[in-house]
């Protein structure tokens, strides 16, 4: 096959043949050994996303291929401990990648913050991200706080704290919100 031309037609296909084989997805090839220590893998990158089923699923499947191996025993085991907060750092990991072009605030309330970075979030990503913030200040310490910022190109992780350390506050990642308590 000496045709350059019908090679670069070819090449890119084939890259996507093999990027897109269900099998290769499913099961990855080579002794069951080396198919445990690939199904591990991809376990600790669910993991990392904050995907605990699919980290559940992969450890799983490392097990089956091979029931010695000890690290994906305990990364199974850890996964179904803590779940819950697997999930909430990978919400939190989403919600800190979307990039804020600008945010500018002027004597606004948390609540007014808040509701602008939700805005702001839920449009920069598409509402592919769509934070749910939660106030909880029962003695109405956060009430009276005033914010000022001004921000340009900031990750909403970033503008978050910037908001929560002005206001005096905090925020922990729940399953179904971003609730903000006073410090």
């Amino acid at each position: 096959m000496k045709n350059p031309s019908l090679i670069r037609r070819l090449l890119p296909l084939a890259i996507v043949a093999a990027f897109a084989s269900p099998a290769s997805a499913q099961a990855p090839a080579g002794s069951p050994a080396q198919q445990a220590q690939a199904y591990y893998r991809q376990g600790l990158a669910a993991e990392k996303s904050g995907d605990p089923a699919a980290a559940r699923q992969a450890y799983t499947k490392a097990l089956q291929a091979n029931p010695n191996l000890a690290d994906a025993r305990y990364r199974l085991g850890q996964v179904k401990i803590n779940a819950t907060s697997i999930s909430a750092k990978g919400r939190e990991a989403k919600f800190g990648a979307v990039m804020v072009p600008e945010f500018k605030l002027d004597q606004a309330t948390l609540k007014e913050a808040l509701d602008a970075l939700q805005l702001i979030v839920e449009k920069e990503s598409k509402d592919a991200v769509a934070p749910n913030f939660v106030i909880q200040d029962p003695a109405g310490k956060l009430t009276d706080r005033r914010i000022d910022l001004v921000l340009k190109k900031t990750p909403a992780r970033g503008v978050l704290k910037y908001v929560l350390d002005q206001a005096g506050a905090k925020a922990r990642y729940d399953e179904y919100a971003i609730v903000i308590t006073p410090n």
